[in-house]
């Protein structure tokens, strides 16, 4: 049976305990990390686990990218039955609703002013590195709140399908490490998880749920964009393009696009995919309150485009978005143009993992934002457009500016 459940076996209790201590104990999210524990680790390397050095996590599962996704449309339709209350004007004291698409739920609870405010999310692997891995799932699943302006998130559970077709050896080294990547990040984010559940299942999978237990001041209903703000991407595009053009290192489909990139580029390019990828978007949620942002969303797999359009199709005002910049990890432009219309990235449509977020601010603190956040991170922002009147829709110019990140190749930095 694919669900096999592990919840309460003595392999599951091994795996928590390898990773993250007994029973699923992260430590102190009282004390969170400041660091970034990855960037201090060796490159990922299966015969320091004795394991093959063909071993590849993302052979683990089928499908990836757009491929792992239901469309909207059908996703909606089904949905629809559940809930299907968009944002609506709120009276004072209110708690707003949000429609289906959006990042978050937010549920009013019994205590007075007070909602949980609540995400889930799943993924196949994606990149090789199993710490990575990781990391990147936690990160990515903590940015649907974090795109509500939420900073503090007081729980976290842990999804994990333990893939069928490993074997035991492979299991055992593989599967703590990806564990100890969702904690470590987790941490870093001063939370801490509490539980969750192990399956067997024939592909690899990892997920969770976050939960944050807040106050009307500390979110920000994403409905509330008005004519005159302008758009602001956290991250650079491209993780997806990134991350194939490195599996196809030494396969027949590198002669597609090995006239516009070199090995060590894509080398390069993947290493800028995974850091940007285990990079939690925290910094910028904080940073939103302090700038009055009108509402933000987190790019993923819909790509820059999809998540545009539903966040557009939120707001409470007739308004719609129109996006001129796309800054793109370097060389990945050029790769995507080369492949056709496999990805669509200058289309916006190309899937991304653990994007940043796209936040509507007011023009005259739209610059400031930016310069705050580097200053924070050391890493860039841009105004990549403008909200308009229109008819709550969102598109991209046909002839968008691609803004090469970094600009500047230095020799020695990854950015």
């Amino acid at each position: 049976m694919a669900g096999a459940m592990l919840g309460n076996s003595g392999l599951a209790r091994q795996l928590q305990v390898a990773a993250l201590g007994s029973p699923l104990d992260s430590e102190a999210a009282d004390d969170p990390i400041t660091g970034e524990r990855h960037k201090d680790r060796p490159e990922f390397d299966p015969t320091a686990l004795e394991l093959a050095p063909a071993f590849k996590l993302t052979r683990f599962a089928d499908l990836k990218g757009r491929g792992c996704r239901v469309p909207p449309a059908l996703v909606e339709s089904v949905l629809g039955g559940l809930s299907n209350e968009n944002t609506k004007p709120r009276g004072e004291g209110e708690v707003g609703k949000i429609g289906v698409g959006m990042d978050c739920t937010i549920t009013p609870i019994r205590l007075g002013g007070l909602s949980m405010i609540c995400t889930t999310d799943m993924f196949y692997p994606v990149v090789e590195d199993p710490y990575m891995m990781g990391r990147i799932a936690c990160s990515s699943i903590l940015s649907d709140l974090y795109a509500m302006g939420v900073q503090e998130v007081d729980n976290m559970l842990m999804f994990l399908g333990v893939s069928s077709k490993m074997t035991e050896k492979e299991r055992d080294k593989v599967i703590p490490l990806v564990m100890e990547g969702f904690k470590d990040t987790a941490m870093e984010a001063g939370t801490k998880i509490s539980g969750g559940q192990t399956v067997l299942n024939p592909w690899l999978m990892i997920g969770g749920v976050a939960t944050s237990i807040c106050s009307q001041e500390e979110y920000i209903i994403p409905d509330t964009a008005v004519v005159g703000d302008v758009l602001v991407l956290t991250k650079p595009l491209g993780t997806g393009v990134a991350m194939n053009c490195y599996q196809w290192l030494g396969s027949e489909r590198w002669s597609r696009i090995k006239l516009v990139i070199g090995e060590d580029e894509a080398r390069k390019g993947y290493k800028r995919a995974l850091d940007t990828m285990a990079r939690t978007n925290r910094s910028s949620a904080i940073l939103m309150h302090k700038y009055n942002a009108h509402g933000a969303t987190d790019i993923s797999g819909l790509g820059l485009l999809g998540h545009a359009q539903a966040l557009a199709k939120n707001q409470q005002n007739e308004v719609s978005f129109v996006i001129h910049n796309l800054p793109v990890i370097a060389k990945m432009a050029g790769v995507a143009k080369a492949c056709g219309n496999m990805f669509s990235l200058l289309q916006g449509q190309a899937s991304e993992t653990s994007g940043g977020l796209l936040i509507c601010l007011p023009r005259e603190q739209a610059a400031a934002y930016c310069k705050d956040i580097e200053r924070m991170e050391g890493y860039q922002s841009w105004i990549i457009g403008i909200v308009e009147k229109g008819s709550r829709t969102a598109r991209i110019i046909d002839k968008p500016r691609v803004i090469e990140v970094p600009s500047k190749e230095k020799e020695d930095e990854l950015w």
